[in-house]
């Protein structure tokens, strides 16, 4: 650990927040295609953050259970996501502060201790479901004992330290690159499951069974619940200045812009590889009989000889694996903006990986040492209720920052947008209160 002054660290990931900030040029004299260019690429960090395990588990329930007809929640989901990246993306370069920085600014010290700690929790929750999914894949690709294979993820470690010389622009590239691997598996998936289009199509409209049938509406709502993570508002807030944008109210305008775009497009692409998910599960598992798909590696083993082509299963472990190791550094990025922000705490960033990736494979190693490689899954739904505890004390504040004048000035949010973000706010509040309960009840 550091003190404020400790000399300039060189690379993306230094402790330094300045290091980061504006640390991609904007040349005026760019325009059109290159200017936008410039802009893209925080939004697919972000991106990553809606394709972890929790959003797996729940797409093979919903589609191996429902066919396509929970396809419009995963639609409705991501358009969810995208108001609220927006509000993110605004905060970033209307405000030139992170989430965590404004909480640290407008809240008073005994609240920001709190806010800290629940941020830090839901941090800690993902890196265990990215804990349990890598290890599951390593297992499935390799034979990997999952105890084994969760003490692996500890290499990921130098992951980062590759990373921390390398400049923003190359995680943005690495980062991409994965999410091309996904793509292309899941891609290739589908084209060997040949799903039905209008079933697809049929899919994307709410039924009426799903307001009728309690089962449909749990997974429903599962789906909903696990889309938005909390450390992703933190992330993109920050992360947007990685831009050197100019002072002025129109330079500021035009980057808020290109941010949103650049985000909208980028879960545009999450919401096609979630739904890839939901209706590969439609496609094997629903329409064959096999209605009771929850678990990973169930549908590893379920998937290739459905399919008719072992290449299937593989394919599914591979998009498993490069998941996790884009949230390895996209989750090592939002630690870092969340302990500096809040506390002014500032930490090597593969010391920091390394120390949260501890506390997170104790649990998962032991669960999986005692109660045995099944029980992962209750501590894989256990992460997601830790998430949906911390989430309203990233959205609400995300969504008052955005409409204060006091905060934003000129550019705060525009009042329907503020309307919908409330209303999508409540709602996902609402939805996780609802999860939580059914949680701690047993139901």
């Amino acid at each position: 650990m550091q003190s404020a002054a400790t000399p300039h660290l060189d690379g993306a990931f230094a402790a330094t927040r300045g290091d980061m900030r504006r640390s991609v040029s904007v040349p005026r004299d760019t325009a059109g295609l290159r200017r936008l260019f410039i802009f893209f690429g925080p939004g697919y960090l972000v991106a990553t953050g809606y394709m972890d395990p929790g959003n797996w588990a729940t797409a093979l329930a919903g589609g191996s259970k429902f066919g396509t007809s929970l396809l419009f929640v995963a639609v409705l989901s991501s358009l969810m996501a995208i108001v609220l990246q927006s509000l993110t993306a605004r905060l970033g370069l209307g405000a030139g502060l992170d989430l965590a920085s404004a909480c640290r600014a407008r809240f008073p010290r005994h609240a920001n201790f709190a806010l800290w700690l629940l941020a830090e929790a839901g941090i800690l929750a993902t890196d265990l479901a990215e804990v349990i999914g890598t290890a599951i894949g390593l297992q499935l690709l390799f034979g990997l004992p999952l105890a084994a294979g969760v003490v692996v993820t500890l290499l990921d470690t130098f992951l980062v330290l590759a990373f921390e010389r390398a400049g923003f622009r190359k995680i943005e590239l690495f980062v991409v690159a994965m999410l091309g691997v996904i793509a292309l598996s899941f891609g290739a998936q589908l084209a060997l499951a040949e799903p039905s289009l209008a079933a697809i199509a049929e899919g994307l409209v709410p039924s009426r069974a799903f307001f009728e049938n309690p089962e449909m509406l749990y997974i429903g709502l599962g789906i909903l619940g696990a889309t938005v993570m909390p450390h992703n508002l933190f992330l993109h807030s920050y992360i947007v200045q990685t831009r050197a944008v100019g002072a002025s109210l129109d330079e500021k305008r035009e980057a808020i812009d290109f941010a949103v775009l650049d985000s909208t497009l980028a879960l545009m692409i999450a919401l096609v590889i979630n739904g890839s998910i939901l209706v590969l599960a439609a496609a094997a598992f629903h329409a064959t009989g096999h209605t009771e798909v929850a678990e990973l590696g169930e549908a590893y083993r379920l998937i290739a000889p459905l399919l008719g082509a072992p290449i299937a299963a593989k394919l599914f472990a591979v998009a498993l694996i490069a998941c996790g190791l884009n949230s390895t550094v996209t989750a090592t990025l939002a630690g870092q903006i969340v302990m500096e922000g809040f506390v002014h705490i500032r930490m090597r960033p593969a010391l920091r990986r390394l120390v949260t990736r501890l506390i997170a494979i104790l649990p998962a190693v032991a669960v999986t040492l005692i109660a045995g490689e099944a029980a992962t899954a209750r501590l894989l739904v256990l992460s997601q209720v830790v998430l949906s505890l911390t989430l309203p004390f990233a959205v609400a504040p995300l969504v008052w920052f955005t409409a204060s004048r006091r905060m934003m000035g000129e550019l705060t949010a525009p009042r329907a947008t503020t309307a919908v973000a409330a209303v999508i706010a409540v709602a996902i509040i609402a939805l996780n209160g609802k999860l939580l309960l059914d949680a701690f009840s047993g139901n």
